[in-house]
């Protein structure tokens, strides 16, 4: 029996680019990055606003490159910051797009993706997705304890990412994504990793700007009782702070660069001290695995690398070396976002999974309804 075939076009909003995608079931068709000057996103007052211009140039790109836009199944954008949500495909509705042009957990390019799949799609007729957006929320109740009862712990990672290698592994695995125990470790310019228990992301560290491993550009966990003795020595303001926590830490604030590729090439160039600080972070990526094994009751099926950062054959030696005992571990360089969007809206097409709704603020705690 013939293979039925859906034409998804994906859409992946950057704070100066868009990245668009037209896939033919899982093989692209285009794969294509469009810039944005900066002097004209300025004219805009809120990213939102910034989404007519967005769609012309998108469907500007599409005429150029051919693509037929009668002949798409469905258009699926980047998830933003909405309410915290269970993973999984969600039909972009009002909602959804009233959370999405406020900023609901705040304003990010990404909050872009589901507009402009909704003005794509009904223009066409075509349902509009999102899918595994940065809040998807699965912690278990006792993941949310911090320790200190004014702030509990925030769920809040690569889940786009996670998810899709996760199901990839499962696939290779001859298994499926809920029948298994993973440790996802995300490492690109954040690091997360993920306890994916049966499905379900029931722990994480919160890569934003809080915990976990150092990365090339965030500090993660840092002494909590000298960070708030810095807070108020009276020497920085506290978006100085924030810098120097998230875009100024990890590799940026030892080295001063964030580019993995320039600090091996300083280590084969004899630097002790970048060397020091790229074992340290491999070491903290592994710390934070075994942790991830714990939650899991040592019951891994695998340990998953991923990210701009697994395309270090050295840095992912280092990370092996001291977890191979948990699990096999298992390497998928990269992040291939626009393809994780098309496989997602592809699981609803086909019928292997069942399209979530988004509640906004009639849902609580979780904005999901299965």
């Amino acid at each position: 029996m013939q293979e039925q075939k859906f034409r998804i076009l994906t859409i992946n909003p950057g704070s100066t680019s868009t990245k668009i995608g037209v896939f033919e079931n899982e093989r692209p068709l285009l794969e294509k990055t469009i810039r944005h000057e900066a002097e004209v996103l300025r004219q805009y007052k809120t990213i939102a606003d910034q989404y007519e211009f967005r769609k012309q140039t998108i469907l500007q790109a599409l005429d150029e490159e051919g693509i037929n836009l009668s002949k798409l199944n469905a258009v699926c954008g980047r998830g933003g910051l909405l309410r915290p949500i269970e993973g999984g495909t969600y039909r972009v509705n009002e909602a959804m797009l009233e959370d999405l042009r406020r900023g609901y957990s705040g304003q990010h390019a990404s909050n872009l993706g589901g507009i402009l799949a909704h003005e794509i799609a009904s223009a066409l007729n075509i349902p509009a997705f999102i899918v595994d957006p940065v809040v998807v929320d699965e912690l278990e109740p006792i993941a949310r304890i911090s320790g200190f009862p004014l702030i509990e712990r925030r769920s809040i990672f690569h889940a786009l990412n996670q998810k899709a290698v996760a199901r990839r592994v499962a696939k290779q695995l001859g298994k499926r994504y809920d029948e298994l125990n993973l440790i996802v470790a995300h490492m690109g310019g954040g690091i997360t990793v993920g306890a994916h228990k049966q499905g379900r992301v029931v722990d994480v560290n919160n890569g934003l700007d809080g915990e976990g491993p150092f990365s090339p550009e965030r500090a993660g966990t840092v002494p909590a009782g000298d960070l708030v003795a810095l807070c108020f020595s009276g020497d920085y303001y506290r978006e100085e702070v924030m810098r120097m926590l998230v875009g100024q830490g990890g590799l940026v604030g030892y080295l001063g660069t964030n580019d993995a590729v320039k600090v091996e090439n300083m280590i084969e160039a004899g630097d002790e001290k970048a060397k020091l600080v790229y074992e340290a972070m491999a070491y903290q990526v592994a710390k934070e695995i075994g942790a991830a094994s714990a939650v899991l009751a040592g019951k891994v099926d695998a340990i998953i690398l991923t990210g701009g950062l697994a395309y270090g054959k050295s840095f992912v030696e280092q990370i092996t070396r001291r977890v191979q005992w948990i699990a096999d571990v298992i390497v998928h360089p990269g992040e291939n976002e626009l393809q994780a969007l098309a496989e997602g809206a592809l699981r609803v097409l086909r019928g292997e999974e069942e399209e979530k709704t988004y509640l906004g603020e009639a849902a609580s705690p979780v904005s999901v309804r299965r």
